[in-house]
């Protein structure tokens, strides 16, 4: 599963109330607060209402390694 990172990086002064909660939703309290969630469809739509106030990169993330067993 992918992970998102998401950094807070244009105030919401001025915009509605609306997308003002889902700046807070998403879990920013700062400006310029980077965070990282897990992708998925709920978090893409908030991320596509706000994203004039945000900066998103998607981080790959790594498959833990398997425990190899003594001779193989």
């Amino acid at each position: 599963m992918a992970t998102l990172r998401i950094t807070y990086s244009k105030s919401a002064i001025g915009y509605t109330v609306r997308q003002k909660a889902t700046v807070k939703a998403l879990g920013f309290k700062h400006l310029y607060e980077t965070i990282e969630h897990d992708d998925s469809p709920a978090i893409r739509g908030m991320i596509n209402r706000i994203s004039h106030l945000l900066t998103v990169e998607e981080v790959a993330t790594e498959k833990p390694r398997s425990a190899k067993k003594k001779g193989e």
